[in-house]
């Protein structure tokens, strides 16, 4: 976008941000509660015009008039920053109605890039790598004010400038209560980072909407799972999980593999970026809120921003709250010094152990210890790195695992011989031994059935039990998959251990 359109852009947005708010419509009314219909009538009025004058202006510009074009869309924009301003000083006049019009004339524009972009060329990105800059593909992926700013395989359609009220809102929850969850969630990220980031990259998708996403789903642990049986990394619902692939493999959920549920997720996101005409922000929301949902409201209300109150008023507060949080880890994904927050360093690079003995995840881990200044351990990090293992069960000789390059060294040192792999096995023989009393226990207290509690999910039951698994389960109750609905009462058979 050349300097003078760039300038235009950000002046008319500076005005439309007086008059427009976040999540409900910003009517200003005056001290004696009247309003005047006239004054918004006319105000309205304008806004058609200048939204048609703007229209005229690109048809010029699609006949190869780029001068009058121009000169049609800064009349139309001029007029439509004038007519914003004041809006926000007429009582009863509606500021998101000027901010919707403005975001539809944005995105209308983007797709005559001789008159927004003239010269431009597509850049091939070779690698894969993270940038920081007012010129990242992520930045200008991300929200900014009322605006819905649209994405696309990666290409930049619009300018990031500030982002609006409800994302600050949620920039403060990441850095005050939720700061520990954002921390380790990165830390999470970035041992994950070289099989997750480049099935966004493949997709043409930033990388910062994806750890915004990881991080408010999960907080970057593979082995999630919700209330409401969704699983993963990126939490898929076990029907939305089959429907990108994500399936069973010799016993092992799919969705719980991060670069498999990557790949998912960005299949997804890209599906409904042309579903819902490139809009990033509603794509967030239907992730959340089901895809049914949120395109029934778009299509009903002919709203097309998030932030329209035909639609925000409409969501549930969990949608509401989810896009701005998602929002919001992402920015901080990319700008931590602007909020005073400084990530730590980690030296992510992958590697391979080999192993010399038998051992189980759980052994590695309490071997490793504190290795590298771990704080709490690498029992996360080797999950997230071998999902479909159990992390209590010996793994042979010759086995390989994934895992950071700077464990190697010491999984030699430490997890061989001597002291420390001596207490670990103790430890893991002594889980090993409690683990029939504690099934016993179990299936003792419950007589064989289960009574499903509110909150309850077929597959957190089932990893409870410890002696079956969710088909196990499902099969003998006649729960259809790939639901596998339950419900608050429903007495559940129970396979006896003697099964597994």
């Amino acid at each position: 976008m050349p300097i003078f359109y760039r300038m235009f852009f950000m002046l008319a947005l500076a005005t439309l941000t007086a008059c427009a708010g976040t999540g409900t419509a910003t009517t200003r009314t005056s001290p004696s509660g009247k309003v005047d219909e006239s004054a918004v009538n006319a105000l309205y009025s304008r806004l058609d015009e200048d939204s048609l004058r703007f229209e005229s202006g690109l048809q010029l510009a699609e006949s190869g008039d780029e001068a009058r074009a121009q000169a049609e869309m800064k009349a139309a924009m001029d007029d439509l920053q004038a007519s914003a301003a004041t809006c926000a000083s007429t009582p009863g006049c509606d500021g998101n109605r000027f901010a919707s019009v403005y975001d539809r004339l944005l995105r209308r524009s983007l797709e005559f890039p001789s008159v927004t972009n003239p010269g431009s060329t597509d850049v091939v990105v070779d690698e894969p790598t993270r940038e920081s800059s007012e010129d990242s593909p992520v930045i200008a992926s991300l929200p900014a004010m009322q605006r819905t700013i649209t994405l696309l395989k990666g290409k930049e359609l619009a300018d990031i400038l500030v982002t609006n009220e409800a994302v600050k809102a949620g920039l403060e929850q990441w850095l005050t209560q939720y700061r520990p969850n954002l921390m380790t969630a990165y830390v999470n990220y970035q041992f994950m980072r070289y099989k997750m980031w480049p099935e966004y990259h493949k997709a043409g998708l930033p990388e910062a909407l994806l750890f915004g996403m990881m991080a408010k789903e999960s907080g970057g642990r593979v082995h999630a799972v919700s209330r409401s049986g969704a699983s993963g990394p990126l939490q898929f619902m076990p029907a939305t999980g089959l429907r990108f692939g994500l399936g069973s493999k010799d016993g092992f959920d799919q969705r719980f593999d991060p670069a498999l549920s990557t790949r998912a997720n960005a299949a997804y996101i890209n599906e409904q970026l042309e579903r819902l005409n490139g809009n990033l922000e509603l794509v967030i929301a239907a992730y959340n809120g089901g895809e049914g949902r949120i395109g029934r409201l778009a299509a009903r209300s002919g709203a097309s921003s998030f932030w329209d109150p035909k639609i925000y008023s409409a969501l549930p507060p969990e949608t509401r709250d989810y896009v701005p949080m998602v929002l919001a880890a992402a920015w901080l994904f990319l700008h931590p010094e602007r909020y005073n927050l400084e990530f730590p360093s980690i030296n992510a690079h992958p590697g391979r152990i080999k192993l010399v003995e038998p051992a189980s995840l759980a052994e590695l881990t309490v071997c490793l210890g504190n290795t590298g200044n771990m704080y709490d351990g690498w029992f996360r990090t080797l999950r997230n790195l071998n999902p479909s293992l159990d992390p209590q069960k010996k793994l042979a000789a010759g086995t390989e695992l994934d895992a950071p390059v700077q464990l190697e060294s010491a999984y030699a040192r430490q997890c061989v011989s001597g002291r420390w792999a001596q207490l670990a096995s103790e430890l893991n023989q002594a889980t090993a031994s409690m683990t029939p009393v504690r099934s016993a226990a179990r299936n003792t207290a419950s007589s064989g059935t289960y009574t499903v509690r509110r909150g309850d999910n077929l597959a957190a039951i089932a990893r409870r039990s410890g002696c079956a698994n969710t088909r196990e389960i499902a099969q003998l109750n006649g729960i259809r998959a790939p639901q596998y609905r339950i419900k608050a009462g429903q007495k559940l058979q129970m396979p006896a251990c003697s099964k597994r």
